[in-house]
């Protein structure tokens, strides 16, 4: 089967999230927390969803193995949201973005999946941009792990569960798309909408601000990218092995980079521009015709 298409789908997706950060500030400083705007967005393209689609959300409720994935993509939406709002938007990326390690371990236990010396080979050099951008010159290799802050440690949650919703895609390859999508959007409502309230209730985040036109546009145009980035992330990550999927979606870091330094919101040095470098050679990698079913 042709990979450029799966393999663009993921590039798309990896575009919308990479500059999801804009959108997400602009709602935070009209009043809108993270959780209650990833809520309100989610709320917006399930609505219509199960407008559309009726037959697929009676599945979804009676399929129990859907579940899991509306949980992980919950989960990882809520984890990323939240971070990207308030924290450094490169470093936030970044740390998301050590996802590779974890989709290996995850689609070996969960697929089975083989690792291949090339599989071994993108993730080095995908990893090793990471380490490129993360650590400051001169550092052990060590202190990478140290100090680090509540917005990392939901990056490198939300990176976690972003691994664990690709991994569930292979595997659910079988369900049909729309109830795939559909479950994602519904876990992205429940486990934000959940979450915002718990939140507010203990004083950890403010109710939402009344409606106003200007945020809601805002929000309105965030769900309809989220459905979008989503329709590619579908079809790209159920026809691509896991692996490939994570690799792809490092993109993501070079999209996240670019945005921010054009928006005022991050400083590009020598070390980002070689580490983005090697993060889009193993996205290259990932693209490349497979010559036997061993190359992948």
């Amino acid at each position: 089967m042709p990979r450029t298409r799966p393999v663009l789908a993921l590039l798309f997706n990896a575009f919308v999230w990479g500059c999801s950060w804009w959108p997400l500030r602009a709602l935070n400083a009209a009043g809108l927390h993270p959780l209650w705007a990833t809520a309100l967005v989610y709320l917006a393209v399930l609505f219509v969803l199960v407008l559309a689609l009726p037959q697929s959300a009676r599945s979804l409720l009676r399929t129990p193995s859907l579940w899991l994935l509306a949980a992980a993509a919950g989960l990882t939406n809520i984890c990323f949201n939240w971070a990207v709002t308030l924290g450094d938007v490169v470093r936030v990326v970044l740390l998301f973005y050590l996802m590779p390690a974890w989709s290996v371990l995850l689609a070996w236990w969960l697929l089975g999946e083989r690792v291949t010396p090339m599989a071994l080979v993108r993730l080095v050099v995908a990893l090793a941009g990471v380490v490129l951008v993360v650590l400051p010159p001169g550092a052990p290799l060590a202190s990478l792990a140290s100090g680090l802050s509540a917005t990392d440690f939901l990056a490198v949650a939300g990176g976690f569960c972003f691994a664990l919703t690709n991994v569930l895609l292979r595997r659910l390859h079988a369900a049909p798309e729309r109830e795939r999508m559909l479950a994602m959007f519904a876990g992205g409502f429940v486990m934000a909408g959940a979450g915002a309230w718990a939140a507010t209730a203990l004083g950890l985040a403010p109710p939402p601000p009344a409606p106003a036109a200007g945020w809601l546009w805002v929000a309105a145009g965030l769900a309809c990218a989220f459905l979008l980035g989503n329709l590619g992330l579908q079809y790209g990550a159920a026809r691509l092995a896991a692996g490939t999927t994570a690799l792809v979606m490092l993109s993501e870091v070079l999209f996240a980079s670019v945005s921010s330094w054009l928006g005022g919101a991050a400083q590009i040095g020598p070390r980002l521009l070689l580490g983005g470098a090697l993060i889009v050679l193993a996205a290259l990698l990932a693209v490349r015709p497979r010559r036997s079913r061993d190359a992948r």
